[in-house]
């Protein structure tokens, strides 16, 4: 018996917002499903030259809103990434309004929120770079 991993769903409250957020962190738009009749839209994003369906954040909105979403999303644990250079994606992040709520003082670790409060985490690839500010004397804002 086998089993394939094929993406993670999170129910979004903007799309737009929710998509420019995942782009800040480098996904790309690989598909969109538009379903009239259930009112819903499904657009599946994933980091480049992964296009595959096999590493997709499903971003799920429901055109007629979805107030039932809590506004701390813990019941959804959290998203990883890893990625080349954690702090120049932290910075980019930052730049972009984003709030980084656990830093990577550590040049291994970091956590951010997505607009709809998803929480994602950022691992740097390979080992951990050397501590640097303003990182390495952030303090955490919020919770992940």
């Amino acid at each position: 018996m086998s089993i394939e991993y094929l993406h993670t769903m999170v129910r979004v409250k903007d799309l737009e917002t929710s998509i420019a957020f995942y782009e800040l962190l480098g996904l790309k738009e690989r598909n969109r499903i538009e379903n009239e009749k259930g009112r819903f839209t499904l657009v599946f994003l994933c980091p480049p030259g992964q296009d595959d369906g096999h590493n997709d954040v499903e971003l799920t909105y429901n055109w007629d809103g979805d107030d039932a979403l809590p506004d701390d999303s813990r019941h959804f644990g959290h998203l990883a990434y890893r990625v080349d250079d954690i702090y120049a994606l932290c910075q980019k992040l930052h730049d972009n309004g984003v709030i980084i709520n656990r830093p990577p003082r550590d040049g291994h670790m970091a956590f951010v929120r997505s607009p709809d409060n998803i929480s994602v985490e950022l691992l740097q690839k390979g080992e951990a770079k050397e501590p640097q500010e303003p990182w390495a004397s952030m303090e955490n804002t919020g919770h992940w």
